[in-house]
């Protein structure tokens, strides 16, 4: 760092990075982490929903981590609970899948049924 705009920028980016991770949002994405999601690519499915979500301005939505859902042939696995509905959940989620499901589900509020995991 070679000054105080610099230190600025980069709380001001930590703070949008801990603002997705929890809190009161509308929604709620969770990315299940265990050992079997990482494998699958579960790092680059969450960096990707914050890379969307940052990218489309959705501020209300909570990206999380889990651990394993016992489901391992269909990581990465994805949880969306919007507020007020039924939770879905997605399976074999690549940054691919994350885009769709960002534009679709989250901005559009269409679930994105062939990505869906029941």
């Amino acid at each position: 760092m070679k000054n105080l705009d610099e230190l600025r920028k980069l709380r001001d980016e930590a703070r949008q990075v801990l603002d997705q991770r929890g809190g009161k949002q509308r929604v709620r994405v969770t990315v299940c982490m265990g050992t079997c999601g990482i494998a699958a690519g579960a790092r680059d499915t969450m960096r990707a929903f914050m890379d969307e979500l940052a990218a489309a301005g959705l501020g209300d939505v909570a990206v999380t981590a889990a651990g394993c859902a016992g489901f391992c042939e269909k990581e990465p696995l994805v949880e969306i609970e919007i507020k007020d509905e039924k939770p879905v959940r997605y399976g074999h989620v690549d940054p691919a899948a994350v885009r769709r499901i960002v534009r679709e589900h989250l901005v559009q509020g269409k679930i994105v049924s062939d990505l869906m995991f029941a």
